[in-house]
Protein backbone atom coordinates (compact mmCIF):
# COMPACT_ATOMS: atom_id res chain seq x y z
CA UNK A 1 0.00 0.00 0.00
CA UNK A 2 1.20 3.76 -1.08
CA UNK A 3 0.11 6.46 1.44
CA UNK A 4 -0.06 10.12 -0.30
CA UNK A 5 -0.46 12.86 1.64
CA UNK A 6 -1.74 15.84 0.94
CA UNK A 7 -0.80 19.42 3.06
CA UNK A 8 -3.56 21.93 1.58
CA UNK A 9 -2.73 25.67 1.59
CA UNK A 10 -4.69 28.80 0.28
CA UNK A 11 -2.48 28.96 -2.90
CA UNK A 12 0.24 26.45 -2.95
CA UNK A 13 -0.18 22.66 -2.01
CA UNK A 14 2.24 19.89 -1.08
CA UNK A 15 2.42 16.08 -1.82
CA UNK A 16 4.35 13.74 -0.87
CA UNK A 17 3.80 9.60 -1.02
CA UNK A 18 5.55 6.72 1.20
CA UNK A 19 5.23 2.96 1.20
CA UNK A 20 3.68 1.11 4.02
CA UNK A 21 7.43 -0.14 5.06
CA UNK A 22 8.24 3.59 5.40
CA UNK A 23 10.28 4.48 1.88
CA UNK A 24 9.34 7.78 0.23
CA UNK A 25 7.75 6.84 -3.08
CA UNK A 26 7.26 10.34 -4.34
CA UNK A 27 9.26 13.25 -3.08
CA UNK A 28 7.44 16.38 -1.57
CA UNK A 29 6.73 18.42 -3.80
CA UNK A 30 4.39 21.82 -4.23
CA UNK A 31 1.49 22.31 -6.90
CA UNK A 32 -0.04 25.77 -7.39
CA UNK A 33 -3.63 25.84 -6.77
CA UNK A 34 -4.69 25.72 -10.64
CA UNK A 35 -5.09 24.08 -13.98
CA UNK A 36 -1.27 23.44 -14.54
CA UNK A 37 -0.72 22.60 -10.97
CA UNK A 38 -3.40 20.22 -10.78
CA UNK A 39 -2.49 18.57 -13.89
CA UNK A 40 1.28 18.21 -11.98
CA UNK A 41 0.15 16.39 -9.08
CA UNK A 42 -2.25 13.60 -11.54
CA UNK A 43 1.24 13.56 -13.22
CA UNK A 44 3.28 12.57 -10.37
CA UNK A 45 0.44 10.45 -9.00
CA UNK A 46 0.27 8.44 -12.36
CA UNK A 47 3.53 7.53 -12.08
CA UNK A 48 2.50 5.08 -8.98
CA UNK A 49 -0.23 2.17 -8.97
CA UNK A 50 -3.62 3.76 -9.29
CA UNK A 51 -4.72 0.22 -7.27
CA UNK A 52 -2.41 0.50 -4.48
CA UNK A 53 -3.09 3.87 -3.76
CA UNK A 54 -4.80 6.11 -0.87
CA UNK A 55 -4.57 9.25 -0.76
CA UNK A 56 -4.67 11.44 2.45
CA UNK A 57 -5.68 15.23 3.23
CA UNK A 58 -6.56 17.36 6.40
CA UNK A 59 -10.06 18.55 6.71
CA UNK A 60 -9.28 22.36 6.10
CA UNK A 61 -12.45 24.32 6.08
CA UNK A 62 -13.36 25.09 1.92
CA UNK A 63 -9.53 24.85 0.74
CA UNK A 64 -9.39 21.17 0.11
CA UNK A 65 -12.79 21.02 -1.21
CA UNK A 66 -11.73 21.45 -5.02
CA UNK A 67 -8.39 18.91 -4.38
CA UNK A 68 -11.22 16.40 -3.47
CA UNK A 69 -13.84 16.56 -6.51
CA UNK A 70 -10.51 16.77 -8.74
CA UNK A 71 -9.44 13.65 -6.96
CA UNK A 72 -12.42 11.80 -6.82
CA UNK A 73 -13.63 12.42 -10.24
CA UNK A 74 -10.26 10.80 -11.51
CA UNK A 75 -11.92 7.61 -9.46
CA UNK A 76 -8.80 7.47 -6.72
CA UNK A 77 -9.20 6.34 -3.19
CA UNK A 78 -9.13 9.39 -0.79
CA UNK A 79 -9.39 9.65 3.26
CA UNK A 80 -9.79 13.00 4.93
CA UNK A 81 -8.02 13.08 8.15
CA UNK A 82 -8.46 14.93 11.42
CA UNK A 83 -6.09 17.50 12.40
CA UNK A 84 -6.05 16.45 15.59
CA UNK A 85 -4.58 12.87 14.57
CA UNK A 86 -1.64 14.83 12.76
CA UNK A 87 -0.77 16.96 15.66
CA UNK A 88 -0.10 13.68 18.00
CA UNK A 89 1.68 12.10 15.43
CA UNK A 90 4.02 15.57 15.14
CA UNK A 91 4.54 15.46 19.22
CA UNK A 92 5.97 11.94 18.97
CA UNK A 93 8.77 13.64 16.83
CA UNK A 94 12.11 15.07 18.74
CA UNK A 95 12.36 18.28 16.80
CA UNK A 96 9.70 20.44 17.01
CA UNK A 97 9.50 21.32 13.54
CA UNK A 98 6.46 22.37 11.25
CA UNK A 99 6.87 22.68 6.98
CA UNK A 100 4.71 22.48 4.11
CA UNK A 101 6.83 19.24 3.09
CA UNK A 102 7.35 17.73 6.68
CA UNK A 103 3.32 18.23 7.41
CA UNK A 104 2.67 16.02 3.68
CA UNK A 105 4.90 13.08 4.99
CA UNK A 106 3.47 13.24 8.45
CA UNK A 107 -0.26 12.77 7.04
CA UNK A 108 1.32 9.64 5.13
CA UNK A 109 2.42 8.84 8.97
CA UNK A 110 -0.63 9.13 9.88
CA UNK A 111 -2.80 7.29 7.68
CA UNK A 112 -0.28 4.31 8.23
CA UNK A 113 -0.46 4.37 12.32
CA UNK A 114 -4.49 5.36 12.75
CA UNK A 115 -7.36 4.21 11.14
CA UNK A 116 -9.47 5.99 8.36
CA UNK A 117 -12.32 6.08 6.23
CA UNK A 118 -12.47 6.16 2.76
CA UNK A 119 -14.25 9.18 0.86
CA UNK A 120 -17.14 8.03 -0.80
CA UNK A 121 -19.62 8.83 -3.56
CA UNK A 122 -22.60 10.23 -0.85
CA UNK A 123 -19.76 11.98 1.08
CA UNK A 124 -19.37 14.41 -2.17
CA UNK A 125 -22.80 14.48 -2.34
CA UNK A 126 -23.72 15.22 1.04
CA UNK A 127 -20.53 18.03 0.76
CA UNK A 128 -22.16 19.69 -1.97
CA UNK A 129 -25.27 19.72 0.37
CA UNK A 130 -23.48 21.64 3.10
CA UNK A 131 -22.10 24.57 0.97
CA UNK A 132 -25.49 24.90 -0.35
CA UNK A 133 -27.38 25.28 2.56
CA UNK A 134 -25.02 26.97 4.43
CA UNK A 135 -25.00 29.83 1.65
CA UNK A 136 -28.68 29.33 2.09
CA UNK A 137 -28.24 30.48 5.45
CA UNK A 138 -26.07 33.19 5.16
CA UNK A 139 -28.60 34.10 2.68
CA UNK A 140 -31.14 34.51 4.80
CA UNK A 141 -29.16 36.10 7.87
CA UNK A 142 -28.71 38.64 5.22
CA UNK A 143 -32.71 39.43 5.09
CA UNK A 144 -33.15 39.30 8.15
CA UNK A 145 -30.58 42.24 8.57
CA UNK A 146 -32.11 44.17 5.71
CA UNK A 147 -35.79 43.98 7.48
CA UNK A 148 -34.28 45.44 10.53
CA UNK A 149 -32.56 48.38 8.58
CA UNK A 150 -35.83 49.04 6.28
CA UNK A 151 -37.78 49.11 9.33
CA UNK A 152 -35.45 51.90 11.22
CA UNK A 153 -35.50 53.89 7.98
CA UNK A 154 -39.70 53.58 8.08
CA UNK A 155 -39.45 54.59 11.70
CA UNK A 156 -37.56 57.88 10.80
CA UNK A 157 -39.60 58.86 7.77
CA UNK A 158 -43.08 57.44 8.53
CA UNK A 159 -43.46 55.87 11.97
CA UNK A 160 -47.14 55.33 11.68
CA UNK A 161 -47.08 52.28 9.03
CA UNK A 162 -45.83 49.76 10.45
CA UNK A 163 -49.01 50.17 12.46
CA UNK A 164 -51.56 50.05 9.95
CA UNK A 165 -50.71 46.76 8.26
CA UNK A 166 -51.39 44.33 10.78
CA UNK A 167 -49.24 41.99 9.23
CA UNK A 168 -46.66 44.90 10.08
CA UNK A 169 -44.14 46.09 7.56
CA UNK A 170 -42.79 43.02 5.74
CA UNK A 171 -45.52 42.47 3.35
CA UNK A 172 -45.82 42.25 -0.75
CA UNK A 173 -48.76 44.67 -0.02
CA UNK A 174 -46.29 47.34 2.05
CA UNK A 175 -43.25 46.49 -0.30
CA UNK A 176 -45.11 47.15 -3.80
CA UNK A 177 -46.71 50.69 -1.75
CA UNK A 178 -43.18 52.12 -0.59
CA UNK A 179 -41.38 50.90 -3.61
CA UNK A 180 -43.00 53.91 -5.48
CA UNK A 181 -44.50 55.73 -2.59
CA UNK A 182 -41.60 55.81 0.06
CA UNK A 183 -42.72 59.03 1.78
CA UNK A 184 -46.03 60.04 3.60
CA UNK A 185 -45.74 63.27 1.31
CA UNK A 186 -45.97 61.23 -1.60
CA UNK A 187 -48.85 59.16 -0.27
CA UNK A 188 -51.27 61.70 1.10
CA UNK A 189 -50.79 63.57 -2.81
CA UNK A 190 -51.85 60.34 -4.41
CA UNK A 191 -55.56 60.27 -6.01
CA UNK A 192 -57.61 58.09 -3.99
CA UNK A 193 -58.53 55.56 -6.89
CA UNK A 194 -54.61 55.08 -7.63
CA UNK A 195 -53.80 54.45 -4.40
CA UNK A 196 -56.94 52.27 -3.41
CA UNK A 197 -56.00 50.32 -7.09
CA UNK A 198 -52.32 50.05 -6.11
CA UNK A 199 -53.35 48.12 -2.39
CA UNK A 200 -55.83 46.30 -4.35
CA UNK A 201 -54.02 44.67 -6.72
CA UNK A 202 -50.84 44.09 -4.28
CA UNK A 203 -53.00 42.42 -1.67
CA UNK A 204 -55.27 40.62 -4.13
CA UNK A 205 -58.32 42.53 -2.77
CA UNK A 206 -57.57 42.41 0.80
CA UNK A 207 -57.12 45.98 0.66
CA UNK A 208 -59.80 48.32 -0.70
CA UNK A 209 -61.36 51.75 -0.69
CA UNK A 210 -62.04 52.08 2.75
CA UNK A 211 -58.20 50.88 3.65
CA UNK A 212 -56.87 53.77 1.34
CA UNK A 213 -58.81 56.29 2.54
CA UNK A 214 -57.18 55.68 6.34
CA UNK A 215 -53.89 55.26 4.81
CA UNK A 216 -54.10 58.49 3.02
CA UNK A 217 -55.01 60.50 6.48
CA UNK A 218 -52.64 58.88 8.46
CA UNK A 219 -49.66 59.99 5.76
CA UNK A 220 -51.17 63.82 5.37
CA UNK A 221 -50.39 63.49 9.85
CA UNK A 222 -47.49 61.86 10.03
CA UNK A 223 -44.74 63.15 12.46
CA UNK A 224 -41.69 61.67 10.11
CA UNK A 225 -38.81 63.66 9.07
CA UNK A 226 -39.27 65.04 5.73
CA UNK A 227 -36.15 63.44 4.69
CA UNK A 228 -35.51 62.57 0.19
CA UNK A 229 -32.18 60.43 1.34
CA UNK A 230 -34.16 58.06 3.56
CA UNK A 231 -36.78 57.84 1.00
CA UNK A 232 -34.15 56.71 -1.80
CA UNK A 233 -32.90 54.13 1.32
CA UNK A 234 -35.87 52.74 2.04
CA UNK A 235 -36.80 51.54 -2.71
CA UNK A 236 -32.86 50.02 -2.73
CA UNK A 237 -33.30 47.77 0.82
CA UNK A 238 -36.73 46.65 -0.76
CA UNK A 239 -35.12 46.02 -3.72
CA UNK A 240 -32.10 44.06 -2.03
CA UNK A 241 -34.52 41.68 -0.14
CA UNK A 242 -36.78 41.25 -3.21
CA UNK A 243 -33.24 39.97 -4.70
CA UNK A 244 -32.17 37.81 -1.77
CA UNK A 245 -35.68 35.97 -1.61
CA UNK A 246 -35.28 35.11 -5.43
CA UNK A 247 -31.87 33.85 -4.58
CA UNK A 248 -33.36 31.78 -1.66
CA UNK A 249 -35.97 30.37 -3.90
CA UNK A 250 -33.76 29.21 -6.49
CA UNK A 251 -31.61 27.50 -3.84
CA UNK A 252 -34.07 25.63 -2.25
CA UNK A 253 -35.44 24.42 -5.86
CA UNK A 254 -31.63 23.22 -6.01
CA UNK A 255 -31.51 21.87 -2.86
CA UNK A 256 -34.52 19.46 -3.37
CA UNK A 257 -33.56 18.34 -6.20
CA UNK A 258 -30.36 17.19 -4.70
CA UNK A 259 -32.08 15.75 -2.04
CA UNK A 260 -34.37 13.57 -4.36
CA UNK A 261 -30.78 12.51 -6.13
CA UNK A 262 -29.93 11.56 -2.55
CA UNK A 263 -33.03 9.62 -1.76
CA UNK A 264 -32.19 9.26 2.32
CA UNK A 265 -33.63 7.24 4.51
CA UNK A 266 -34.14 10.84 6.64
CA UNK A 267 -37.02 11.68 4.27
CA UNK A 268 -39.04 8.59 6.10
CA UNK A 269 -39.08 10.44 9.32
CA UNK A 270 -42.61 12.09 9.57
CA UNK A 271 -42.12 16.25 9.84
CA UNK A 272 -38.47 16.06 8.29
CA UNK A 273 -38.71 17.76 5.02
CA UNK A 274 -36.23 18.40 2.34
CA UNK A 275 -34.65 21.83 3.20
CA UNK A 276 -34.45 20.90 6.94
CA UNK A 277 -32.92 17.04 5.79
CA UNK A 278 -30.61 18.71 3.48
CA UNK A 279 -29.14 20.69 6.48
CA UNK A 280 -29.16 17.60 8.97
CA UNK A 281 -27.55 15.32 6.64
CA UNK A 282 -24.77 18.13 5.18
CA UNK A 283 -23.62 18.77 8.57
CA UNK A 284 -23.30 15.15 9.39
CA UNK A 285 -21.67 13.85 6.24
CA UNK A 286 -21.08 10.61 6.89
CA UNK A 287 -22.67 9.07 10.21
CA UNK A 288 -20.29 6.39 10.63
CA UNK A 289 -17.81 9.50 11.82
CA UNK A 290 -19.76 9.51 14.73
CA UNK A 291 -19.55 6.04 17.00
CA UNK A 292 -22.39 6.71 19.35
CA UNK A 293 -25.29 9.36 19.43
CA UNK A 294 -23.40 11.06 22.48
CA UNK A 295 -20.97 12.11 20.16
CA UNK A 296 -22.89 13.02 17.46
CA UNK A 297 -25.33 15.40 20.16
CA UNK A 298 -21.96 17.35 20.78
CA UNK A 299 -21.04 17.42 17.45
CA UNK A 300 -24.32 19.50 17.21
CA UNK A 301 -24.05 21.44 20.50
CA UNK A 302 -26.58 19.80 21.91
CA UNK A 303 -24.85 17.81 24.88
CA UNK A 304 -25.19 19.05 28.66
CA UNK A 305 -22.53 21.13 29.93
CA UNK A 306 -20.86 19.10 32.98
CA UNK A 307 -20.44 21.17 36.04
CA UNK A 308 -18.58 19.88 38.70
CA UNK A 309 -16.52 20.60 41.80
CA UNK A 310 -15.91 18.92 44.52
CA UNK A 311 -18.78 17.17 45.84
CA UNK A 312 -21.00 19.09 43.79
CA UNK A 313 -22.45 17.94 40.71
CA UNK A 314 -25.17 20.09 38.84
CA UNK A 315 -28.43 18.00 37.77
CA UNK A 316 -29.68 20.35 35.17
CA UNK A 317 -27.44 22.48 33.30
CA UNK A 318 -27.51 24.56 30.09
CA UNK A 319 -26.80 22.63 26.51
CA UNK A 320 -23.11 23.47 25.35
CA UNK A 321 -23.78 25.19 21.84
CA UNK A 322 -20.37 24.44 21.04
CA UNK A 323 -20.94 22.56 17.77
CA UNK A 324 -22.15 23.04 14.17
CA UNK A 325 -24.47 25.80 14.79
CA UNK A 326 -26.42 25.06 11.86
CA UNK A 327 -26.49 21.41 12.78
CA UNK A 328 -28.14 21.94 16.03
CA UNK A 329 -31.06 24.73 14.62
CA UNK A 330 -32.13 21.83 11.88
CA UNK A 331 -32.03 19.54 15.07
CA UNK A 332 -34.47 22.20 17.19
CA UNK A 333 -36.08 22.36 14.48
CA UNK A 334 -36.99 19.36 13.50
CA UNK A 335 -37.60 18.02 16.55
CA UNK A 336 -40.27 20.17 16.73
CA UNK A 337 -41.57 19.47 13.42
CA UNK A 338 -41.62 15.90 14.35
CA UNK A 339 -43.62 16.66 17.40
CA UNK A 340 -46.04 17.45 15.61
CA UNK A 341 -46.45 14.84 13.17
CA UNK A 342 -45.56 11.67 15.19
CA UNK A 343 -47.51 10.55 18.54
CA UNK A 344 -44.56 9.71 20.27
CA UNK A 345 -42.70 12.19 19.83
CA UNK A 346 -45.52 14.64 20.35
CA UNK A 347 -46.27 12.46 24.06
CA UNK A 348 -42.27 12.60 24.60
CA UNK A 349 -42.72 16.53 24.08
CA UNK A 350 -45.62 16.66 25.74
CA UNK A 351 -44.26 15.02 28.86
CA UNK A 352 -41.50 16.98 29.22
CA UNK A 353 -44.06 20.33 29.31
CA UNK A 354 -45.74 18.10 32.29
CA UNK A 355 -42.58 18.32 34.16
CA UNK A 356 -42.28 21.79 34.31
CA UNK A 357 -39.81 22.48 31.57
CA UNK A 358 -40.32 25.29 28.82
CA UNK A 359 -40.90 24.81 25.46
CA UNK A 360 -37.46 25.39 24.69
CA UNK A 361 -36.76 22.98 26.92
CA UNK A 362 -38.75 20.14 25.84
CA UNK A 363 -37.88 20.91 22.00
CA UNK A 364 -34.08 20.33 23.85
CA UNK A 365 -34.90 16.99 25.09
CA UNK A 366 -37.18 16.21 22.15
CA UNK A 367 -34.05 16.58 19.48
CA UNK A 368 -32.33 14.32 21.97
CA UNK A 369 -34.52 11.54 21.41
CA UNK A 370 -34.65 12.50 17.46
CA UNK A 371 -30.66 12.38 17.59
CA UNK A 372 -31.20 8.86 18.49
CA UNK A 373 -33.43 7.87 15.93
CA UNK A 374 -31.76 9.28 13.30
CA UNK A 375 -28.55 7.43 14.45
CA UNK A 376 -30.19 4.59 14.24
CA UNK A 377 -31.54 5.32 10.77
CA UNK A 378 -28.54 6.77 9.03
CA UNK A 379 -26.64 3.92 10.40
CA UNK A 380 -28.45 0.96 9.72
CA UNK A 381 -30.30 2.82 6.36
CA UNK A 382 -33.70 1.83 7.18
CA UNK A 383 -36.93 3.62 7.49
CA UNK A 384 -38.47 5.49 10.00
CA UNK A 385 -41.39 2.72 10.05
CA UNK A 386 -39.44 0.11 10.42
CA UNK A 387 -37.69 1.02 13.97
Amino acid sequence: MIYVGIDIAKETHVAAAVNTDGVIQLEPFAFQNNHDGFQLLKTNLDSLNKNDLIIGLESTAHYAENVIFFLHSLGYKLAVINPVQTAAVRKTGIRKTKTDKIDSLLICKTMALNAFRLYTENDVKTLQLKSLCRFRQNLKKSKARLKIQLTSYVDMIFPELQFFFKSGLHIRTCYELLKVYSSPDDIAALHLTKLSNLLSKASHGRFGKQDAKSLKSLAASSVGVKNTYISIQITQTIAQIELIESQISELEQIICKAMDELDSVIMTVPGIGKLNGAMILGEIGDIHRFSQPSKLLAYAGLDPVVNQFGKFNAKRTRMSKRGSKLLRYALINAAWNVSLNNDTFKRYYDSKIAQGHSHYDALGHTAHKLVRVLFKLLTDNIAFALL
